[in-house]
């Protein structure tokens, strides 16, 4: 990707880090008591993949500002996986998804935690008390996967606070993980307030901005460039770079859920459609639709038991009424902003190249 560095070498060093950390801890959890095995193995699961987008800008964030390859800077940039890791783990929750990286995600893993309690209330109460024990089972499972979430974002700040960095470059970035947390709780309470509410493209957008694109690339960035001392003109830059490809990254992730091959990317088509989410997709699909392609997808939209038929009936809407290629646009003119903006900020070539390339890996990807 650029001189003396490299993607999949990048991510294997990042790997590296990630995968030692949270095993150290997710040892230490589980040495409380043994129940906690299984909670313990899904922290394990939250970082097992990724492809480290989020520590790759962190990092070339500090180097665009002149700082060179540090261990102390791939353990602060590492941080930023584990945020994404509980933020996952939440979304899953929160969507009820049932597939990641095409594995049960961690709050239908660990029904099998508490599922033996079933058992033996059916034994007692019949088919009812097994429907109610199903329930119970259920809640708890939910409620381990909200506080691995929990876990994994508090291990986050563990890291980066004991990353190795002086503590004066800490202090710089350490406000921004406040405005880092609050606005992407906050874009995931709008998406929560937002569905199932009448598709609207200018809200599906303010959601994608701070449920994703700002912890994606900008704030990684911002958090690279602060520990590093850059300047303001610099950060300004790594805004108007960041906030558009980071839009751009989560655009492609709705195309590539709904139309994407699940065998690549891990998780179920149906899931934004099932949620009636607010997406970018489902907006432009409602603004560009007739009565009766509306009143079809009011058949079909937010219904848990829709089968492949119905699903295909909404793609094939979607393809007629060319919303896809409407969501196309929209990626290719922010991957074109973020690059102009690029463009503007003096920084090496090394940094340049890398982040170009980071660009179109985040935009042009299908998984």
């Amino acid at each position: 990707m650029s001189e003396g560095w490299a993607q999949a070498a990048f991510k294997s060093r990042v790997d590296e880090v990630l995968h030692r950390f949270v095993a150290r801890e997710a040892d230490a959890f589980a040495a409380v008591d043994p129940a906690l095995e299984p909670v313990a193995g899904q922290l394990e699961a939250a970082v097992a993949d990724g492809k480290r987008l989020r520590a790759a800008f962190c990092y070339w964030g500090w180097r665009a500002v002149g700082q060179p390859d540090s261990d102390a800077l791939l353990r602060a940039a590492t941080s930023l996986e584990l945020v994404h890791a509980a933020a996952v783990v939440h979304d899953d929750l929160i969507d009820d998804s049932p597939l990641r990286h095409g594995r049960p995600t961690a709050h239908v893993a660990l029904r099998a935690a508490v599922g033996g309690r079933s058992d033996t209330t059916a034994g007692a109460n019949g088919a009812d008390g097994a429907d109610v024990d199903r329930a119970d089972v259920d809640g708890a499972a939910r409620s381990l996967a909200m506080l691995v979430g929990d876990l994994l974002m508090a291990l986050a700040g563990q890291l980066f606070a004991t990353c190795g960095l002086p503590a004066a470059y800490l202090a710089r970035a350490r406000p921004l993980w406040a405005v880092m947390a609050r606005e992407l709780i906050a874009g995931e309470c709008l998406e929560i307030l937002r569905t199932g509410a009448g598709p609207d493209t200018a809200a599906a957008l303010k959601v994608v901005r701070y449920k994703t694109a700002k912890y994606t690339v900008e704030h990684p960035l911002l958090i690279g460039g602060a520990l590093a001392g850059a300047g303001a003109r610099t950060c300004e830059g790594y805004s108007a770079y960041g906030l558009p490809l980071g839009e751009a990254f989560q655009l492609r992730d709705d195309l590539i859920g709904l139309f994407g091959d699940p065998g690549q990317t891990g998780k179920a088509n149906a899931d934004d459609v099932h949620g009636r989410r607010p997406t970018a997709l489902l907006a432009e699909t409602w603004r560009l639709a007739g009565d009766g392609e509306r009143a079809l997808l009011r058949t079909l939209l937010g219904r848990r038991d829709l089968d492949a038929e119905g699903l295909d009936a909404v793609r094939d809407t979607m393809r007629r009424l060319e919303a896809p290629d409407r969501v196309e646009d929209m990626i290719c003119a922010r991957v074109g902003e973020a690059l102009a903006a690029l463009h503007e900020l003096p920084v090496p070539q090394d940094a340049a190249t890398a982040l170009t390339a980071l660009a179109h890996a985040a935009s042009a990807r299908r998984s």
